[in-house]
């Protein structure tokens, strides 16, 4: 997966985009009750597809990804050629211990390496109304 790295060579990266999105949860239930597993293949890759559908709610867990790709596209802006970045382009991955990153692949992964090293660091919450997350490019931008 690009972007991760050790704690000594995140330690040499700056923060250089920020992004920030929020998806109501109405409508992320709307979105699955009308559309179901078409709206799951247009915003989710395979594994997130899975996790959401195995999740307790999976409103809020579709929702959820999809502010974290909405907030990792706004972070990575700054890069002059990121607006080809696609829905499964970006893809919400959790630690063991839950903690989310994101794996970049496509034109993510050709940014990063034109542009890398860099990592996007996610943080993600919902409440009953509302999932939100940001995202914080890190990197040495070249």
């Amino acid at each position: 997966m690009p972007g991760g790295g050790t704690f000594e060579s995140r330690a040499l990266m700056q923060p250089i985009g920020i992004g920030l999105d929020l998806v109501d949860l109405a409508r992320a239930r709307q979105m699955l009750e009308r559309h179901g597993d078409r709206v799951l293949r247009k915003f989710l890759t395979a594994a997130e597809q899975k996790y959401v559908v195995g999740s307790p709610d999976p409103a809020a867990s579709l929702a959820a990804r999809i502010a974290a790709k909405e907030a990792a596209y706004k972070s990575l802006q700054v890069l002059p050629d990121a607006r080809g970045v696609g829905w499964h382009d970006l893809e919400v991955i959790r630690s063991d211990e839950g903690r989310p990153s994101l794996g970049l692949h496509g034109q993510a992964a050709v940014l990063h390496a034109r542009h890398g090293p860099f990592e996007v660091q996610l943080s993600l919450t919902h409440t009953a109304a509302t999932a939100g997350a940001v995202a914080l490019l890190l990197g040495t931008f070249r």
